[in-house]
């Protein structure tokens, strides 16, 4: 499982024959069944247009997609969930990470995010949690995974005021950004420190979205910081807002 999370942070477009052909070159064992359920078990999925992408448990309901055609210009338009596998020595654990979309300067900005040993609700919630204490998106784009179409998760988008949108068919590369940070993450810093524990990882984890977010300066930023292109348009946001002139109507005049 280690190698095949290797395999596919190079190669996010291998399926599962070239998977299983790789590992075969290299001397394992494996057939196609096998890695069809260890992929499974990871979350990992190529990235190329499929008829069907994470699929919502029987009674949950599915939004419709909101971002055909939608040019996202500005912070707090649109965030993105996404959740990754992370290996460790004895095992593997789920990173969930909230970004900010906004496109034109590649901000990229990371709201929140949160580990677990498990697939369920709980730790997205977490995560949703403490990036709503940070500011509000208009739309909140999410895959059809069960996590995200279960009432739990909408409800607490919906009390928000908040547009839910879904990745229907065709919509793998919706996710291209994060998925371009989870290989960023693996390289700088999974791979190379390989933590021997749950709470090493927390720690690493922490010190690395600290320096992405506020310390390392991106080229396609002009070399500033995610966190300073993401609160300079807030504040601008604001301003705007703030300068907007309220008309009296006929009523306020004696």
């Amino acid at each position: 499982m280690r190698r095949l999370d290797e395999l596919y942070t190079d190669n996010p477009f291998y399926g599962i024959r070239r998977m299983t052909a790789c590992l075969r070159e290299e001397g394992e064992l494996v057939n196609h069944k096998r890695m069809q359920r260890l992929l499974r078990l990871m979350g990992l999925e190529a990235l190329y247009p499929k008829p069907n992408l994470s699929k919502a448990a029987p009674n949950h309901r599915l939004y419709p997609y909101r971002l055909r055609g939608v040019e996202i210009e500005r912070s707090d338009q649109v965030w993105s969930y996404d959740i990754s596998y992370l290996p460790m020595p004895k095992g593997f654990v789920y990173l969930i990470a909230i970004m900010d979309w906004r496109v034109p300067s590649g901000c990229r900005y990371i709201l929140s995010w949160e580990i677990s040993m498990t697939m369920e609700v709980d730790f997205c919630l977490d995560a949703l949690a403490r990036a709503l204490q940070v500011s509000r998106p208009q739309i909140f784009n999410t895959d059809q995974g069960s996590q995200f179409t279960s009432l739990a998760f909408t409800s607490r988008l919906l009390e928000a005021n908040i547009t839910i949108s879904m990745d229907g068919k065709g919509r793998c590369f919706d996710n291209i950004w994060t998925c371009r940070f989870w290989r960023s993450l693996r390289r700088e810093d999974i791979y190379l420190k390989e933590y021997s524990s749950v709470e090493e990882l927390l720690v690493g984890l922490k010190a690395y979205f600290d320096k992405y977010n506020q310390h390392r300066p991106h080229q396609f930023l002009n070399y500033r910081t995610p966190q300073a292109v993401y609160f300079e348009q807030l504040n601008k946001n604001k301003e705007i807002s703030d300068s907007i002139l309220v008309i009296p109507t006929c009523d306020n005049f004696i």
